[in-house]
């Protein structure tokens, strides 16, 4: 048993159930181990038994943790009492977009590899914007609904025909597609220039001229990503990507 007067002990009370397993109870669990604390863990094994325990201690959630006979709280709680961030989900945050960009990088850049021998060639640039392109589609084609409500905020065309709103992901998915594969250029040429610029513009004027604060959809309709410069370099680079290609056709 351990003692409660113990200051590197701890108990924990969390919910393990047949049908749920608390994910911060073991993130509780794994945070106190971590810190050097010899942890009691406690199971709350049924319904019953977890609102008994919520009505005895006046608490609304669980996992509840003690330390040295005092009740810490949950797990947000615990964070706090070893002096470690608690991220806040309404808080805007590039971090999205970083990985993103990160990823399709890498990818454009083992594509190469694999495919010319070197990660650095003209191509691994091409596919590294196709390829953002195609997973920032793909993130707002999760909910091609909250995109659009998003995008209504600050899109000039789409304020103008609502259906565009709904076209956009599907329209930046294709030209990103055909232009990873390197063809039908004159189908996702135009199409990439279109969607660039009226985004570019959109964006501008939203941002720059009229001074709005806005959540930029890019990456999805529930992202927390400001409108801004990420979402005004997405566009640029379908702008970019399309003129290229639009001269490289050509030559």
């Amino acid at each position: 048993m351990i003692s409660l007067a113990d200051p590197r002990r701890a108990i924990l009370y969390r919910m393990v159930i047949q049908t749920h397993v608390c994910p911060y109870g073991l993130k509780a669990k794994d945070l106190l181990r971590r810190q050097g604390y010899e942890v009691e863990d406690h199971w709350l094994q049924t319904r019953e038994e977890t609102d008994a325990f919520k009505a005895e201690h006046g608490v609304r959630t669980t996992p509840q943790i003690f330390i040295a006979g005092e009740r810490v709280g949950g797990y947000d709680d615990l964070r706090r009492h070893f002096g470690k961030t608690v991220p806040d989900p309404k808080a805007t945050s590039y971090k999205p977009v970083i990985a993103l960009f990160a990823m399709t990088a890498l990818m454009a850049l083992a594509v190469s590899y694999a495919v010319y021998g070197t990660p650095f060639t003209t191509r691994a640039g091409e596919w590294f914007i196709g390829f953002s392109m195609a997973v920032l589609a793909l993130l707002k084609l999760q909910n091609v609904e909250s995109f659009a409500t998003m995008f209504l905020n600050y899109d000039l065309l789409a304020r103008r025909w609502v259906p565009y709103s709904y076209v956009y992901p599907f329209a930046e998915g294709l030209a990103g597609v055909l232009m990873i594969a390197g063809v039908l250029t004159w189908l996702s040429v135009p199409t990439a220039l279109f969607i660039g610029t009226v985004g570019a513009v959109s964006v501008f004027k939203a941002v720059y001229l009229d001074r709005r604060e806005l959540k930029c959809a890019c990456v999805g309709g529930s992202s927390n990503v400001p409108l801004g410069f990420v979402s005004l370099t997405e566009n640029l680079m379908m702008i970019a990507m399309a003129v290229w290609m639009g001269l490289s056709a050509a030559v």
